[in-house]
């Protein structure tokens, strides 16, 4: 029988849609869903706003980025950094002000991808991003840490328990993830033994009903708008460095790559719907993204779409139920998470030893400033500026000078090699002997390359410098890009000394 053509055969079904794949998905879902239960409270009271507010945002950000998102199998909610900058919007001007900034936020992140801000990630050193990574295990872990004092004895062998079956049920069989597991057998125990100790309800009520669109309750003036752009623009940037580094780690982690500029324009849609549901907003979730990713193994988009509906559901339908789960259950859950997300291997004595100073100093100062600040941003930005300092002092000792003097004496050439920028071509002056070279002097660039107008000025400075004293100076071996930038700005920048 001669084969089908290509148009009439069934086009392929998704991946998701396979059997083994789907129980994955679907599983992996249901665990972040119950894991997001009592981080959204939590962050809600960071806020100061009601628990709902915070689990509606937790819902519509993962339902909507599930689909206009750039990397998928990631989880977007309601987060601790986002409740840290608005929380004194909401404490000093009321709810309504605090949606508004929300849905400003979103559009600032909607313009902020669609000018290509996305691609600056790629600038973000490696050692900035395992600092990232070590920062965000430990501030996981840090935020357990008021769910195990002043707690009754009972909480740390379920605690415990909890740990032992995530390491040893995987090891029977990974049909089911190990964490849903640790949380159904340590509810079951809890109940049936009616052991108190507590529970997701203890950190506040579960919504009854589904969020209302509606528009944010304040004045539509120059004045509101105003107020809120600071905190909008201050949401806007941590949100969309928080996601995309997350998205970054999950590429690695993975071994897939993701649209970037697509994940910024979806995390400002995502926030503005949650802004007309009422929500808080949010971005993208580490310690929720490596249970979905690395523990459950989920991989695609509907993991993430399940998780914001299963929350929902969990909620309105079983609410009393999951308000009975432990907090020792989800607390041991997100241990683990801390310690599946830190590099280990960072931090190891051989490691250690052989890697660079620089390194180092970049990769401790970005943990130091994230567990300080509780801002991602904040060690993000100093772990980079410093690599960048550490780079330009490295990279300025590689600018060389040697001289060569003519048989005849008329005549010295210069040779210039290695990258000319502002940092290497401060001594680029002083290179040079100015009253003993001869009458014609030859800088050849041929080994170099010319990277900004310091250079040109550098240089400006040198034929200056020639010139008083009646000594003619040419300019040979300029590659397209340094004779381009040299013609352009040569003698047009300020006078030489």
């Amino acid at each position: 029988m001669p084969p089908r053509p290509r148009s009439l055969r069934r086009p392929a079904s998704p991946v998701w849609l396979s059997p083994r794949v789907l129980r994955t998905e679907v599983l992996g879902g249901l665990v972040v869903a119950l894991a997001l239960v009592p981080e959204a409270i939590s962050f809600s009271i960071i806020a100061g706003v009601d628990p709902a507010i915070g689990l509606f945002a937790s819902f519509t950000m993962a339902v909507v980025i599930s689909v206009v998102g750039g990397r998928p199998a990631m989880i977007s909610a309601a987060t601790g950094a986002v409740a840290l900058v608005i929380a004194p919007l909401n404490r000093e001007h009321g709810l309504g002000y605090l949606i508004a900034a929300v849905i400003l936020a979103g559009a600032f992140q909607i313009v902020l991808g669609a000018l290509g801000v996305a691609k600056l990630i790629r600038f973000v050193p490696r050692s900035v991003m395992v600092g990232f990574v070590n920062s965000l295990a430990i501030l996981v872990f840090m935020a357990q840490v008021p769910e195990m004092r002043n707690v009754p004895w009972a909480v740390y062998p379920l605690i415990a328990g909890g740990l032992g079956l995530m390491v040893f049920f995987p090891k029977v069989t990974k049909t089911v993830p190990a964490p849903l597991v640790s949380i159904v057998i340590l509810t079951a125990i809890t109940v049936a033994a009616g052991i108190a100790v507590p529970t997701v309800g203890d950190k506040g009520a579960l919504p009854s009903s589904l969020p209302v669109p509606g528009l944010p309750d304040v004045p539509f003036t120059l004045d509101t708008l105003t107020l809120i752009a600071p905190y909008a623009a201050a949401m806007a940037v941590v949100g969309l460095m928080e996601s995309l580094m997350t998205a970054k780690l999950v590429d690695e982690i993975t071994d897939t790559r993701s649209s970037k500029t697509r994940e910024s324009v979806g995390q400002g849609i995502a926030n503005i719907v949650t802004g007309f549901f009422g929500g808080m907003g949010g971005c993208a979730m580490i310690g929720q993204t490596m249970i979905n990713v690395k523990v459950s193994g989920a991989r695609t988009r509907l993991s993430t779409f399940l998780a914001g509906v299963f929350l929902m559901v969990l909620c309105i339908v079983f609410g009393p139920v999951v308000s009975r789960i432990p907090m020792a259950a989800l607390v041991a859950v997100m241990v683990m998470v801390c310690f599946a997300t830190f590099d280990w291997h960072s931090v190891a004595p051989k490691t250690l030893r052989r890697m660079p100073a620089g390194e180092i100093t970049v990769m401790v100062l970005t943990v130091a400033c994230v567990v300080a600040t509780h801002n991602l941003a904040v060690g993000v930005v100093a772990g980079s500026v410093t690599a960048m300092v550490i780079f330009a002092k490295r990279v300025a000792h590689l600018a060389n000078v040697t001289a060569v003097t003519d048989p005849d004496g008329g005549t010295v050439v210069y040779s210039v090699s290695g990258a000319l920028f502002f940092a290497s071509s401060n001594d680029l002056v002083g290179q040079f002997d100015y009253a003993a070279d001869p009458d014609r002097v030859v800088i050849d660039l041929s080994g170099a390359h010319i990277w900004d107008a310091s250079s040109v000025a550098a240089l400006d400075v040198v034929e200056t410098r020639y010139r008083q004293r009646g000594k003619s100076v040419e300019i040979t071996g300029l590659n397209e890009h340094s004779a381009h930038l040299h013609g352009t700005l040569s003698g047009k920048l300020s006078a030489g000394h």
